[in-house]
């Protein structure tokens, strides 16, 4: 540092000095620049020293201290015996002189169940989980990767696990992070089938690995507040029949086995195709689905052909949201699908491909933000890879369908004009069955006559309308994939529906009444003021 500070004062009086003499002074002059450039490389040289000197300063002062990017690491319900995900602790000092760490430790020590590596070095192989002799330059930092596996409690309760990260300075000065973890004993299944009449309770997840399968001829039931986590790849597949009685305080959970974050405001459980899905096979009848929460997955819910002589699903206060294929497709078959939210979907949120099927109080929502090649909110159609299937019935009756795209609504009819008579004959009379009741649509309106009959009492989300689509509900965040579709008070979806299906149906998916007013809301939400939104909703 004293290096430097010379030479600077050297060369500034070198090139400052006047000349003495008229005649002399250019040669003066040409002398100074000459010593000038000799003494430049001095002068970097003094500045580099004094740079290094600079940064390779340490103090034991006490006042100086380190600072964390959080002072207490969670991770949030992890199920036991399976690793963490890593998160990261950043150690700054944003102080002028470097900080000495002479050691960190965990404060369990050996029997700690936490993973920590200090920028490099990992506690987990260090005698004690001590280890020593860090630093951290002047405004500079260093990274700590944290992870965690808590064995079993042998209990149905969450277990939570404490311990901390110590940091001791140069100075003696002690500095600590808290860690937390949380975690639940699971029951895992790996390539289950299941051959007998059996209920799961709701005791502990149920982690499922290479798929669960029900026989031909047996029944699952699901008690309520069940949760089913499944691994990447893995989903349920029915053969027999599935009964699922969740309730509005304890709904019945189909999710992904991923408890960590992809960002700090963004948990993995969020996003599609984190596992498979729900998937009805032609054997299978009777499935009845009550308060049950599906979100994810590559699908939802997919029903094979089994024709509409006796019900094959039946829908009834669910949520079935963000996955990467369709939310429900229905082939050939009879279906009841009641108060339910089918939403935000890479393929279409709800396809109908021949069969019979009710459709009450349901909010078909695509807002899928993720890519614009999504689907529609609605696809209804009688052909399919250029086979027909017969739709005998398919009413819409007070439902909310609508999204981003201009037209969300969308159907496609067998041709048969150009079939031979035989082929023609073959397929009978097309049925293109289909009625629209009391909804609020975001579709072209309908002039022709047959096809305007079969919209009943409509509203239509109109594109150029000055609220626009997502404006007509309580929460759309695409950042944080959080969305809340109950309808704003200026909203035209206010006093749509059919005050008969209000009769069937008094209570909203969120246990909210639709006889505060005169006229009822189409969709499965209905409109509170923010208050008793708050005091009713379910988290």
């Amino acid at each position: 540092m004293k290096l430097g500070t010379t030479i600077l004062t050297t060369f500034h009086n070198i090139l400052h000095t006047s000349p003495s003499g008229g005649g002399q002074g250019l040669r003066r002059s040409g002398q100074r620049l000459s010593l000038a450039r000799l003494l430049l490389p001095a002068l970097i040289l003094g500045f580099t020293l004094y740079a290094c000197d600079d940064y390779d300063t340490f103090t034991d002062d006490r006042s100086s201290t380190l600072t964390f990017s959080s002072d207490t690491i969670v991770f949030d319900t992890l199920i036991a015996t399976i690793p963490s995900a890593t998160q990261t602790l950043a150690v700054y000092n944003r102080g002028d002189k470097g900080l000495r760490i002479s050691e960190v430790w965990l404060e369990r020590g050996d029997d700690s169940r936490f993973r920590v590596n200090i920028d490099g070095q990992d506690l987990s192989q260090a005698y004690q989980r001590h280890a020593a002799d860090f630093e951290v330059r002047r405004r500079d930092s260093i990274i700590v990767r944290i992870e965690v596996t808590l064995p079993e409690s042998k209990t149905d309760d969450a277990t939570a696990y404490a311990d901390a990260l110590h940091f001791r300075l140069e100075s003696g000065v002690e500095q600590r992070v808290e860690l937390l973890a949380t975690a639940l004993d699971g029951f895992f299944m790996r390539g289950v089938v299941i051959t007998s009449d059996t209920t799961f309770s709701a005791r502990r997840p149920i982690i499922v690995y290479d798929s669960l399968v029900v026989a031909p001829d047996v029944t699952l039931r699901l008690e309520a507040g069940t949760r089913l986590l499944f691994h990447e790849a893995a989903g349920l597949t029915v053969h027999g029949r599935l009964l699922a009685t969740g309730t509005l305080e304890a709904p019945i959970v189909f999710r992904t086995d991923r408890t960590d974050h992809i960002f700090p405001y963004l948990p993995y459980d969020r996003l599609p195709s984190r596992w498979e899905g729900l998937r009805f096979t032609a054997s299978s009848l009777g499935n009845d689905l009550n308060y049950v929460d599906i979100h994810g997955g590559n699908f939802g819910i997919i029903c094979d052909s089994t024709g509409v002589s006796d019900p094959k699903l039946t829908l009834t206060n669910c949520r079935i949201y963000e996955v990467g294929g369709d939310g429900v497709r229905l082939t050939d078959c009879r279906s009841t699908i009641s108060n339910s939210e089918i939403a935000n979907t890479l393929g279409h949120t709800l396809c109908l491909v021949g069969g019979n099927h009710t459709i009450t109080h349901c909010t078909l929502a695509q807002f899928y933000h993720l890519s614009y090649l999504r689907g529609y909110a609605l696809y209804i159609t009688n052909v399919s890879d250029g086979v027909y299937h017969p739709m005998t019935g398919a009413t819409f009756d007070s439902c909310v369908i609508t999204g981003y795209d201009e037209d969300v609504v969308q159907g496609d009819w067998i041709d048969v004009s150009g079939m031979s008579s035989d082929e023609a004959a073959a397929i009978g009379t097309p049925q293109d069955n289909f009625l629209f009741d009391h909804c609020f649509l975001a579709t072209e309106i309908p002039t022709e006559g047959d096809y305007a009959a079969r919209f009943v009492a409509c509203i239509y989300d109109d594109p150029e309308a000055e609220i626009t689509r997502d404006k007509h509900f309580t929460l759309i965040d695409t950042h944080a994939i959080l969305y809340d579709f109950t309808p704003v008070e200026a909203s035209p979806i206010r006093g749509t529906a059919n005050p008969i299906s209000r009769d069937l149906f008094p209570l909203d998916l969120r246990g909210r009444s639709r006889h505060t007013d005169e006229q009822p809301d189409a969709g499965a939400y209905e409109y509170v003021a923010v208050s008793d939104s708050l005091r009713s909703s379910r988290s």
